[in-house]
């Protein structure tokens, strides 16, 4: 086993965390890419990027709040050409499916000279329990743009799995994994999933676009609206109601289902009134 530490970018998030504590789990050290670690990494402050690749051979990378932000594919592509320089040696990008800007950051990865594996996820099932759809969900409603659209919404739990193979399995170099869930799910249907599992009614509320934008505003500002209202008009439009099977590829299992989210979320209390 690989004695120097992995770097495990945005290591508070859905995935980031996941994979820190899985990674440290089986016995390998991590250094956890956060702004307040001991040694602290920040997107927005290019001197902390050295000192967090110090000794580091592999890292985990994720871009917060997501590769379509402003400068985002820019910041990537200097962190890879100084990762380069660092001996990092193999790199693996939380990537978004259908997501133009995304696929330019792994454009930039794949360039890079670094061994990759990239990581294109579906929407995560956890923005219900862990994101900004967490006090909706709690409240009964489900507000979502889109319509009918179809999602093959995936459980965080696969991601953090497949990259954690991918960080300390070999096989996977060069990979390119498409992850999704199992099957395709309309909001209307995560909605009564969701009841079922908590026991309380959960209605989807369709919502227009510019709905969408005030909603996210309200709790985030008008600038992270703007962006993840661009990523949900990109991305609802039926472009990504298809399944792969990137979780198969990688792990030899099929993908966690929808419903088994739900239950397990709402049996560790994610959506308890004092939560």
């Amino acid at each position: 086993m690989d004695i120097s530490p992995i770097l495990v970018i945005g290591a508070t998030g859905k995935t980031g965390a996941r994979v820190a504590d899985r990674l440290e789990a089986k016995g390998h050290a991590v250094r956890r890419g956060t702004r307040h670690a001991e040694i602290p990494f920040d997107w927005d402050n290019a001197q902390s990027w050295a000192p967090a690749l110090a000794g580091v051979a592999k890292a985990y990378v994720t871009y917060f709040p997501d590769l379509a932000f402003p400068g985002a594919v820019e910041k990537v592509a200097e962190f890879c050409a100084l990762a380069k320089t660092s001996g990092l040696e193999h790199l693996v990008l939380l990537s978004g499916r259908g997501e133009h800007h995304a696929q330019e950051g792994e454009a930039v990865v794949r360039a890079s000279g670094i061994d990759f594996t990239l990581v294109r996820s579906a929407w995560f099932a956890q923005n219900f329990s862990e994101g900004y759809l967490h006090d909706p969900i709690l409240g009964g409603v489900l507000p979502m743009p889109g319509g009918d659209v179809v999602e093959p919404i995936i459980d965080v739990e696969d991601i953090a799995d497949v990259v954690v193979a991918a960080l300390t399995e070999d096989g996977h170099r060069g990979a390119l994994y498409e992850v999704t869930g199992p099957r395709l799910v309309s909001f209307a249907e995560m909605a009564a999933a969701l009841s079922e599992a908590i026991g309380r009614p959960v209605q989807h509320v369709p919502i227009s676009f510019e709905d969408f934008h005030a909603n996210v505003a309200a709790s985030g500002g008008d600038f992270v609206a703007d962006v993840f209202t661009a990523i949900a008009r990109e991305t609802l439009d039926g472009r990504n109601a298809h399944l792969a099977d990137g979780v198969m590829q990688a792990l030899g299992r099929p993908p966690r289902d929808f419903t088994d989210y739900a239950r397990n979320a709402a049996a560790a209390g994610a959506w308890n009134a004092a939560a």
